[in-house]
């Protein structure tokens, strides 16, 4: 059922939405799978993390979704990774409930075009793959450094060339790059 997100307190939704502007991050990501039509699973994540439970319990009280956990460090850690839930509750109320900074504006505007792709499918596609790649390219700053797994990597899983070879090519144009003559 759908997040009723009239019935969230404008004080409360936007307080929410202030912290998340901050301090809130939208994901996307892939994990090997070879028993899957498509050899990756791609996963979509809104988090926020914070050393105090009160505000992120209120991400979970009013979104009416997703978990909150202790991690070992101390710091609390409130995530929806369920698609259903993404598009139901974390999307509309960030609809309502909108961001004042341009950078999470475009984020979330990114995290939405690919929701509807996945939502329509064409996630389980090369040519959606790709789709999605090049959309989150934009995201988090590039997110390139801290990604597990290179868009390289995703493609050439896809096309069926092992990551090694992807791997070998990388060095190779690196090492050619840092000659000069």
């Amino acid at each position: 059922m759908a997040l009723n997100v009239k019935r969230i307190p404008p004080h409360i939704g936007y307080y929410l939405a202030g912290f998340a502007d901050g301090e809130g991050s939208f994901n996307v990501s892939f994990r090997p799978r070879p028993d899957y039509q498509v050899p990756w699973k791609i996963s979509l994540c809104f988090n926020v993390s914070q050393r105090e439970r009160v505000i992120l319990a209120l991400f979970k009280r009013y979104l009416q979704c997703g978990t909150l956990r202790q991690r070992e460090d101390g710091v609390w850690y409130y995530e929806v990774n369920n698609l259903n839930a993404i598009c139901e509750h974390v999307i509309p109320f960030f609809e309502r409930f909108r961001f004042l900074s341009a950078k999470k504006k475009r984020d979330f505007a990114k995290f939405k075009k690919i929701a509807r792709l996945m939502q329509e499918g064409r996630h389980l596609t090369e040519d959606g793959v790709r789709e999605i790649l090049n959309i989150r390219a934009g995201m988090n700053d590039g997110g390139a450094g801290r990604r597990k797994y290179s868009d390289e990597e995703i493609l050439s899983r896809l096309q069926g060339e092992s990551s090694e070879t992807i791997r070998q090519a990388s060095a190779g144009s690196e090492d050619a790059a840092d000659s000069d003559g």
